[in-house]
């Protein structure tokens, strides 16, 4: 804990309240973030946070008997301060219920909602006009995989796969064995070493994922963990974007070739500018998102 402040956290069963007390005179306590969440209330030297444990993009993580919901409380300093930037756990744990079970997923289609969005994302078929009408892919095909995101009465917004891995578990636990797809904030990386790649957007509202099956966890069920943005569409950076490679070109942005330097980063560590941090989510959702369970075959069996 910083010497400067002290944070106190109280997880109560479904909700948590946090208190920062800050004795920095020049911090501003309204530029804290507890996820992607504002201070219920502030004041000079204090910042209070009341949340849900379902708001706030809380992780949540199965690990033996217990329940264990992460964040992180951030700083999001201005460009003219002279406080810095900083980032600090918050985690509570709880026991495991007797009667709590794991979701049991359709294989093929989900649908979730957040607000006023409508997430979808599933296995399709080989053209994109319909669902699978298998979960059996065998090694080397191409699994189809369309994302897309029903906007009501919501600006228009530009749907982006901002990561995603694939595990042997619905629920990511701290041992679960993870294959990583899309990292980097939007970098495709199986499209570096394989045929995966997006294919060319039909509606901005909606992001097609063509990926080569790969030699991950062989005749068992597989679940791909995503991340889902909708993000306005003229506010793409290094890290709001869909990049995948293309042999003989290098790493090309689906949305605007004339833009691919925004992928440039993906052989390295792909950042966000000071001034595009946690204050700018407003212009975006994020939802966390899961298709499967699939099987990638083998040619022979």
């Amino acid at each position: 804990m910083a010497v400067y402040a002290d944070m106190k956290v109280d997880c109560g069963p479904d909700f948590v309240t946090l208190m920062w007390t800050e004795s920095r005179p020049q911090a501003d306590t309204s530029r804290l973030r507890l996820g992607n969440c504002f201070p219920t209330s502030f004041s000079a030297g204090e910042a209070y946070f009341y949340v849900d444990l379902t708001d706030c993009n809380f992780r949540r993580l199965v690990t033996g008997d217990a329940l264990v919901y992460s964040n992180d409380l951030t700083y999001v300093a201005s460009a003219d301060s002279y406080n810095l930037a900083f980032t600090h756990p918050v985690v509570c744990a709880y026991d495991r219920p007797k009667d709590w079970y794991a979701t049991i997923y359709d294989p093929v289609f989900k649908t979730y909602s957040l607000g006023d969005l409508q997430f979808n994302i599933g296995l399709m078929n080989d053209d994109f006009s319909g669902p699978a009408e298998s979960t059996r892919f065998p090694l080397g095909s191409i699994i189809p995989i369309m994302a897309s995101v029903v906007q009501e009465t919501h600006q228009p917004l530009l749907l982006l796969l901002e990561e995603c891995v694939a595990a042997t578990t619905p629920e990511l636990y701290p041992e679960s064995t993870m294959y990583p797809i899309i990292s980097n904030k939007g970098c495709l990386l199986e499209s570096v070493s394989s045929r995966s790649k997006f294919e060319p957007r039909q509606k901005s509202s909606e992001i097609r994922l063509s990926l080569q099956t790969f030699t991950f966890a062989m005749g068992e069920e597989v679940f791909i963990h995503c991340t889902l943005l909708a993000w306005d569409p003229n506010g793409l950076d290094s890290t709001k974007k869909a990049c995948h490679f293309v042999e003989g070109h290098g790493w090309e942005l689906l949305d605007n070739l004339a833009q691919s330097n925004l992928c440039d980063c993906c052989e390295s560590k792909c950042k966000s500018r000071r001034q595009r941090s946690v204050a700018s989510e407003k212009h975006g959702m994020v939802h966390k998102a899961v298709i499967g369970p699939f099987t990638i075959t083998d040619l022979n069996s």
